[in-house]
Parts: C-alpha cells; sequence; structure tokens
C-alpha cells in the first residue's frame, strides 16, 4: 500500500483543529462555579468568633454562593473548646462547606491535632463541582515547631484522589494553607503529584492578605484573613469561575463591600508533558562526608512525630497513625506493631520488657517489647502528648487534661497524681536530685517531689502569650540548676531546689530556641540558635557565659529537638532534614548526612560509631559512621 503525503499546511490546519477542540472541551467540561474562599479564621482570637458570624450571615444571604471553603488556621491554638466553637458557627451556613487545618491548628494543638479530625471529620477533602476536581491537604509543624508539613498520610490520600479520578484531563484546584514553596518543607512532593494532573490553580492562606503567586508556573491565590486585625470588620474572598478565569472579589460582610482585585486564566499547562525542571532540595552533602554510611531505611506511611527507644536489639518508634512498633535494629525489619486509637506524639521509653507510651486517644500504654502485646492501660480525660520517663520502675508522664502522673511500670496503677498544671504537657520531663521537672504551654515550669508529686515550686516566664512557653524543650541539669530554653529566645537557668532565678538572658551571639541538650561531663549546656549556630554554655558561671563555639553553621532553624552528645560526638538535629556529628572538643564538623527535608526528631546513638535518625516525614535511618 502507498501512503499519500499529506502538505504540511494542512497538518498544521489539523492540529490547531484539534487543539482547538481540546480547548473548547475542557471549557465545556469546566462550567461555571461560584463560592465563598475564607481564611485564617483564628478563633480563640479575641474579634474571631464575632467575625466569623458575621461572614456566615453573609454567605447565608448569597444564594449564588454554591460552598464554602475555609483554608486552615481554622483556630488560634487548636484547642477543643476553639474547634467546638468554630464548628458549631460553621454548622450555621446553609450550603456545604469544607475545611482544612493550618499550622495554628496542629502546632500548640493539646490533642496533638486529633480533635480536628474529630470535630471536622477529616483532615483532608475532595469533590467535584462545576467540572473542576477540588483536593485539599492539611498542613504542619505538627506539635514540633518546623517549616510546614503536609502530612505523609495525607500524601499517600492525595495519591489516592489523583489516581482515582474517573477523567484525568479535569480540571484540578489543589488547596492547602501554605503557599506552595520552601515555608512548606515537603512543597515538592504535593506539586509533583498534581503536576501529573491538569492542576489550574492553588489556593491558599496563612499571610492574612490577598495576593496572587506563581509557583513552578502554577497560580496560586493567598486569601485574607477573616479577622478584621486593624479594620472595624473582617472580610473573605468570593471566587467566580468562568469562561475559563477566575475572579477574586473581597468582601466585606453585611456591609455590601466589594471589590474585583484579582482575574486569572485558568489554562491546562500540560506539566505532565513538560520537561522544565524546578528547584528540589539537595543531597549532595552526603557525598562530602563517605565516611558515614546508610546501613538501612525504613518508611512509614505516616508521620514520626517522636524520639525512638532502643532495647534488646528492637528499634521502637510510633507515628501520626496511632501505631507503636518495633524494627529489628540490624535490618530494619518490621518485628511487631501495636495500633493505638490516636495520633502518637509520645517519645516511647523502655526498661526491661516493658514499652511506654502515650497517644492522643487519652490513653497511656504498656506493651511488651518482646511481641508488641497490650500489658496495661490508663486512660487520662484528655489527649496524653508527653514523653514519658521510667525511673526505678515508676513511669512518670505528662498530658494535656491539667494532671502529672506517676504509675507503676508493672501494674499500671496509680502512684500519685498532680492535677494543677495549668497548660498541657509535650515534653519529656527530667528528674535530678529527688524531684521531676517539666514545662507546659501555659508558660509555667513545675518541679515535683519524685516520691510524693507534691509541688515543691513553679516558675513563670511571663511572656505575653503562651506560644512562648517553656514546653517543648527537654530541660536539662548540672550543678544543682535546671535550664531551659523557650520560643521567647531566652535562656533560664533557676536554681533547682528553690526555682529561684540565677540568670536569664538572651544570647548575643545568636537567638535561640527549643533545642538544647547536656554534655556528658555535665560542664556545659548546648544550645542551637535559629541562625544554624551550636553553642556550649557553661553550667557553673553566674551569668550566659559561652564556653564552647561549634564550627557549624547551618541555615535559618527551627527544630526544637533535642541535642544529644556521646563518645565524643554531638548530634545536632535540624528542621530540614540534616544530621550533623561534631567534635565536642574543637567543635569541628565532623560530618552531615540528609535523609529527608523535614525535621529530625532527637537522634538515638548506640552500639559502635551508629546512630538512628528519624524525620517527620516517616523515615527512619541507621547511619554507620568510621
Amino acid at each position: 500500500m502507498t501512503l499519500k503525503k499529506i502538505p504540511a499546511m494542512k497538518i498544521f490546519k489539523i492540529a490547531f483543529l484539534f487543539l482547538l477542540f481540546i480547548g473548547l472541551q475542557n471549557v465545556l467540561l469546566a462550567q461555571s462555579v461560584q463560592f465563598a474562599f475564607v481564611s485564617d479564621t483564628h478563633i480563640g482570637n479575641s474579634t474571631a468568633a464575632e467575625d466569623l458570624r458575621r461572614t456566615v450571615q453573609d454567605i447565608n444571604e448569597n444564594a449564588a454562593l454554591e460552598f464554602v471553603m475555609v483554608t486552615g488556621d481554622i483556630t488560634e491554638f487548636g484547642a477543643d473548646t476553639e474547634l467546638k466553637l468554630a464548628r458549631q458557627i460553621l454548622d450555621s451556613l446553609n450550603k456545604p462547606w469544607y475545611v482544612v487545618g493550618g499550622n495554628h491548628d496542629s502546632n500548640w494543638s493539646e490533642s496533638g491535632a486529633n480533635s480536628f479530625r474529630k470535630v471536622f471529620g477529616s483532615e483532608t477533602f475532595a469533590f467535584i463541582k462545576g467540572g473542576y476536581q477540588f483536593a485539599a491537604t492539611s498542613s504542619g509543624p505538627n506539635m514540633r515547631m518546623s517549616p510546614g508539613q503536609v502530612p505523609r498520610e495525607n500524601l499517600v490520600w492525595l495519591d489516592s484522589v489523583l489516581n482515582n479520578m474517573k477523567d484525568p484531563s479535569m480540571p484540578l484546584i489543589y488547596i492547602n494553607h501554605y503557599p506552595q514553596d520552601s515555608s512548606l518543607n515537603n512543597w515538592y512532593d504535593a506539586l509533583d503529584k498534581v503536576k501529573k494532573r491538569n492542576v489550574q490553580l492553588l489556593l491558599c492562606g496563612h499571610g492574612h492578605n490577598n495576593h496572587l503567586y506563581n509557583f513552578e508556573g502554577i497560580p496560586q491565590v493567598m486569601g485574607r484573613s477573616n479577622l478584621r486585625a486593624k479594620d472595624s470588620i473582617g472580610g473573605y474572598n468570593i471566587v467566580t469561575i468562568k469562561e475559563g478565569k477566575a475572579t477574586f472579589e473581597e468582601r466585606k460582610p453585611l456591609i455590601n463591600t466589594q471589590r474585583q482585585w484579582l482575574e486569572v486564566p485558568m489554562l491546562n499547562h500540560h506539566f505532565a508533558s513538560s520537561t522544565q525542571a524546578y528547584p528540589r532540595p539537595s543531597f549532595a552533602v552526603n557525598d562530602k562526608y563517605p565516611q558515614v554510611k546508610k546501613q538501612w531505611q525504613y518508611q512509614d506511611q505516616s508521620d514520626i512525630g517522636s524520639g525512638m527507644a532502643l532495647g534488646k536489639g528492637l528499634v521502637v518508634a510510633a507515628n501520626t497513625n496511632g501505631q507503636l512498633y518495633a524494627l529489628d535494629v540490624k535490618d530494619g525489619k518490621l518485628k511487631w506493631s501495636f495500633a493505638t486509637g490516636g495520633k502518637v506524639y509520645s517519645t516511647p521509653a523502655i526498661s526491661g520488657d516493658h514499652v511506654v507510651a502515650g497517644s492522643s486517644d487519652n490513653f497511656i500504654y504498656c506493651i511488651s517489647l518482646l511481641n508488641g502485646k497490650l500489658i496495661w492501660k490508663y486512660e487520662a480525660q484528655k489527649a496524653v502528648l508527653g514523653s514519658p520517663m521510667i525511673h526505678k520502675d515508676v513511669v512518670y508522664i505528662g498530658s494535656s487534661d491539667g494532671h502529672f502522673r506517676a504509675l507503676n511500670l508493672i501494674t499500671g496503677a496509680l502512684l500519685w497524681d498532680f492535677k494543677e498544671v495549668r497548660g498541657f504537657v509535650v515534653t519529656k520531663p527530667l528528674i535530678y536530685k529527688g524531684k521531676i521537672y517539666f514545662g507546659c504551654w501555659a508558660n509555667d515550669f513545675y518541679a515535683l517531689n519524685i516520691k510524693t508529686g507534691i509541688l515543691q515550686w513553679k516558675w513563670n516566664n511571663g511572656a505575653a502569650s503562651r506560644m512562648y512557653s517553656p514546653a517543648a524543650c527537654y530541660p536539662v541539669a548540672s550543678n544543682g540548676r535546671i535550664f531551659i530554653v523557650a520560643p521567647d529566645q531566652y535562656m533560664t537557668s533557676l536554681d533547682a531546689q528553690t526555682g529561684m532565678v540565677i540568670w536569664r538572658q538572651k544570647m548575643k551571639e545568636g537567638r535561640v530556641r527549643e533545642s538544647m541538650g547536656i554534655s556528658s561531663n555535665g560542664k556545659r549546656v548546648y544550645v542551637k540558635t535559629m541562625d544554624g549556630q551550636l553553642f556550649g554554655v557553661s553550667t557553673k558561671a553566674d551569668s550566659l557565659k559561652i564556653s564552647f563555639k561549634s564550627a557549624l553553621k547551618l541555615p535559618y532553624e527551627l527544630s526544637p529537638s533535642a541535642i544529644v552528645e556521646r563518645k565524643g560526638l554531638i548530634y545536632v538535629p535540624s528542621h530540614a532534614g540534616l544530621a550533623s556529628a561534631i567534635n565536642s572538643k574543637t567543635g569541628e564538623v565532623v560530618w552531615q548526612y540528609k535523609s529527608s527535608n523535614a525535621l529530625v526528631n532527637p537522634m538515638l546513638p548506640f552500639g559502635k560509631n551508629a546512630v538512628l535518625m528519624s524525620t517527620m516525614d516517616g523515615k527512619i535511618v541507621s547511619l554507620k559512621y568510621k
């Protein structure tokens, strides 16, 4: 058979008509839709409830609006009362509404963000309206200060949504509280997924103002906060998608003030066939230090927001899907798994054959290290986010219900109960000279008698906001003194016996936060600054005296994870997946290893020249170094 040659002009016309047909098809498939775009309601703020009620009333009076989307920071602190009030107000809407969480709903949450899921039914949403696929994921940081992060389980969910779209070419609108840039440490994971489909628009909040961005070729629109701020009334956006464009109008509720401020073309960018590359995190540092090698890696399908424990050849970890599990320290193989009913942010503790951890389902669990079977559980009145300390067969642990408890390790029986904690506890307590010490998210720091639980003293840092509480740091002690750091950027030395302030200072050389640790000889307290430096502070001086300075220089740094020293090396976690080992004598960087781009939890050195590291995005890595 002879093939007839088609003229080039005719090929061009055919191609043009085909593209025109595809374009018209997309326009026909994607009809028109109009909805309310509300963000950053911050229930718990002084005017927030009134501002949201006005917005709800205004939306209810507008019959043209088909649904309402609320894009994160629903509450100020993620508190149960705030979440319930937000739900109560939103339930007054007379049309469908969808909500996703932001950093304020998760980072300071007394329930470990478990209540968000209970109150609103889900942390994600997906639906089709007007020929558009809408899909939204939540964002942290989750109970540990760092850049935001789309939880790994949300990414797994997003994969499922995108892979099960009946029409993969349907226009997609992706929603997350954060802008899709490095303010989210795994922004690229989400973008890489949505760019396999016909993503045309991104929506976010977080910045409290109306703004147009462009991330990797995708337009992203940030919506204003619903709070009135310095104005007399709050506001939201009305979004109309019609005839291949999205129009944004800022609406002032009940006073009929509305202005169009943006028009965005809705286009198929054909990212799936694009070869253009965009910046991604570099792992080149792993080539710089060949003396450290990965022995094995375990990838969880959920986030890991706590440290690990090691006993009898097993590594015990926990995840935000509520599981406690054990891996073989030699090869990382899963040996057993135990399911709790809530997210786990409590670092497990091991004593003998017993493993203890708290869960956001309100229970403290003791399970067998040998087989993962339940030995006992103790019910608190709220989530248990604090990490346990085991000492002489007694478990000491704080929770979110205003209690700090001592339980018998073998039976789970309550030995004593201190019921006067003002805020919720997320820290690992310190035992020192007959007392147990811990902070809470209400600016208070406590010292209790370890035998009786009777309050010995209480100190308050006097900060204007509970966001500056000495709550996330693991306190350390030496020379009769307790040392703490907090988000208010003060380092404080307290008399261990009386609680009197010995000194309380900001560091001239850098801004300290919650990341700290004690040297093996007790002579210095290690602190990591927000500027990425590592210092050692004298435990004997009567003021903040720097006695050690490392050559380490990280970028802007927020990770609150504890610093550990063992056998001459200081292990420093970061918020971007980088672990650094520092010579404790010289301060020089011995090696670094980057396993992901997420927050590194407290590291666990073990054996001879080995260390375990886990990251918030669910990776556990065993490293061996020369």
